[in-house]
């Protein structure tokens, strides 16, 4: 061990996780069993899985989901992430087709920013546009379920409206809660569900009405019945769809993007669009092995997200997302450590529309990392996305603020306590 007590550390840029839903972090390590659902459909799947996300969003009350995002965040923060794109959707009250159910009609999305300013993590709000429950295998609308009224504005043109409407509360939250003389933590961005859940004469609406330079994002081709069904209403694939609405640009992320052609991958490219690869969900769901590296090599920017938490630990995603290459291609090195960095900052950044410094750590958002710990000891620097964990993040900065130590945060303390007050307080979710 070396002498000097911080010559141990190396300072990193802060990690940027590009796609989130917070909510789904109460389902870590309870699907993992048969359920009814799966054996009525003969396998247990991401289609089954979703049933049991629905059931959670069916609780979800602002005053829950304030609580349960602010120990999520928190988590995030301890873990080295110092960043979040939010793919927020939960927008309105339990079971109110009609309405939004709530006095307030952004008290969803209040929730979400009070959380994030709670835990001291800068977030990209991903407004979500949601519309319709799906399409079927034969291209046919799928109408709204129960739970999904929660996520829908009707319209796009209702969607773009409540947007601009929150926009203003953004400002007003960030005027509010920014510390004294510190920058704000939140910004607006936007997405559409996927092309399952916005129709294509929305997707145009939208790509013809939301602002210049607005990041957009969207899930994309993370299961082929998705694709086959796009195939079906459309004769095109969920990328082709989503360029032809206009919506491919160095502003557009696709998520997960796991089954492409050779052609989604070309118009990807040749776009510059982003891509957020979330290894360790695409895992879990057995969504199966995006082309990360043919979309690279295509010239789309890989960025890297935590989706539905069965992880929040970025190094664990960058691994998943030079182990996965390996294991499909029986090759290995096939994304350089210093490339998986720079998915997990520069790509980030990109994707969710903030300034990016490359892989210098110069701006008030960087990370402590223990190179001598169990897990990281005779690793070469360089290397540690191989072999480190979130367990050797030792500080994390955001906008100049101390905001956690050796796991525990700064002002919110221990994060297990977080979520056991939420459980406690919502039982409902246990």
């Amino acid at each position: 061990m070396n002498a000097q007590t911080n010559s141990r550390l190396i300072r990193i840029p802060g990690m940027i996780n590009a796609h989130s839903h917070a909510f789904h972090r109460v389902l870590r390590g309870r699907t993992h069993e048969r359920s009814a659902a799966s054996v009525s459909h003969g396998t247990d799947n991401f289609w089954t899985w979703r049933e049991q996300m629905y059931a959670a969003a069916s609780y979800l009350s602002p005053q829950a989901y304030e609580q349960l995002a602010t120990a999520v965040f928190a988590e995030m923060v301890t873990c080295g992430w110092t960043a979040v794109g939010e793919f927020h959707y939960v927008h309105r009250g339990l079971n109110e087709p009609g309405g939004t159910g709530l006095s307030d009609p952004l008290a969803m999305e209040e929730a979400i920013i009070r959380a994030a300013y709670a835990a001291g993590i800068r977030m990209t709000l991903l407004d979500t546009c949601y519309l319709q429950g799906g399409l079927s295998a034969t291209g046919k609308a799928i109408p709204l379920n129960e739970v999904q009224t929660r996520f829908s504005d009707g319209t796009a043109d209702s969607w773009l409206r409540r947007r601009s409407q929150l926009r203003e509360r953004v400002y007003q939250l960030n005027a509010e809660l920014a510390p004294s003389g510190g920058a704000p933590l939140v910004t607006l961005g936007a997405a559409v569900h996927s092309v399952r859940a916005v129709p294509r004469k929305e997707l145009e609406r939208i790509g013809a009405e939301l602002e210049p330079g607005a990041v957009l994002h969207a899930h994309v081709s993370e299961q082929p019945a998705e694709n086959e069904a796009c195939l079906a209403a459309y004769g095109m694939t969920p990328v082709e769809l989503l360029s032809s609405a206009g919506l491919l640009s160095p502003t557009f992320s696709a998520v997960h993007a796991t089954h492409l052609t050779e052609h989604d991958i070309e118009l990807l490219g040749a776009s510059q669009s982003i891509v957020v690869m979330c290894p360790t969900t695409e895992a879990d769901l057995a969504d199966g092995i995006g082309p990360a590296r043919e979309l690279a090599d295509a010239g789309a920017v890989i960025a890297l997200g935590t989706d539905q938490h069965a992880s929040i630990d970025p190094y664990l995603e960058m691994r998943g997302l030079e182990y996965g290459e390996r294991l499909a291609t029986g090759q290995r090195g096939r994304f350089q450590p210093a490339e998986l960095m720079e998915a997990a900052v520069a790509g980030g950044a990109k994707s969710l529309g903030m300034p990016s410094y490359g892989l210098n750590p110069v701006t008030g958002d960087y990370v402590l990392v223990d190179t001598e710990s169990i897990r990281t000891f005779g690793s070469r620097d360089d290397q540690l996305p191989l072999t480190a964990t979130s367990a050797d993040v030792h500080k994390v900065v955001i906008n100049d603020q101390l905001v956690a130590t050796n796991g525990v945060h700064a002002t919110l303390g221990s994060v297990d306590e977080l979520y056991c007050a939420f459980m406690t307080d919502n039982p409902e979710f246990q």
